[in-house]
């Protein structure tokens, strides 16, 4: 039983990290498309203002949905593209210093796909349970 409560401690220490600090990098994009500054990386051809759109979506809406447990696995795919897309696309020739932030953001969140949101979240609290 105790295993089991530190266990969900941790992922929910895990979530508010990640998700929090996913944030930091989030809420500055959603200023520079509201001041109509849409110069942004445009990996998949999609265009400037998309990609920015969907790097909002990922580190915005998808940080805060990890944050409070909702659909957690579901909501890390959208991170661990973006944050593959910044270490290989956005940073590629950058040193490894520059890549490994991203990097390290996924590997967090892939954590989070594997063991989801444990029971201290919304997920954990309707009580369906899913085996990997």
């Amino acid at each position: 039983m105790r295993k089991s409560f530190e266990k969900n401690l941790i992922l929910l220490i895990i979530r508010l990290g990640a998700g929090g600090m996913m944030l930091t990098h989030g809420i500055p994009k959603i200023e520079r498309i509201l001041a109509d500054e849409v110069k942004f990386a445009d990996p998949f051809g999609l265009g400037p203002t998309i990609s920015l759109g969907l790097a909002i979506f990922a580190e915005v809406i998808c940080s805060v949905l990890i944050m409070i447990g909702f659909k957690v696995r579901l909501a890390t795919i959208p991170l661990m593209i973006t944050m593959l897309t910044a270490a290989f696309y956005a940073h590629w020739d950058d040193p490894f210093g520059r890549k490994e932030l991203p990097l390290l953001y996924f590997l967090t969140f892939l954590g989070l796909v594997v063991f989801g949101g444990g029971k201290f979240s919304i997920d954990g609290l309707t009580g369906k349970k899913r085996r990997i």
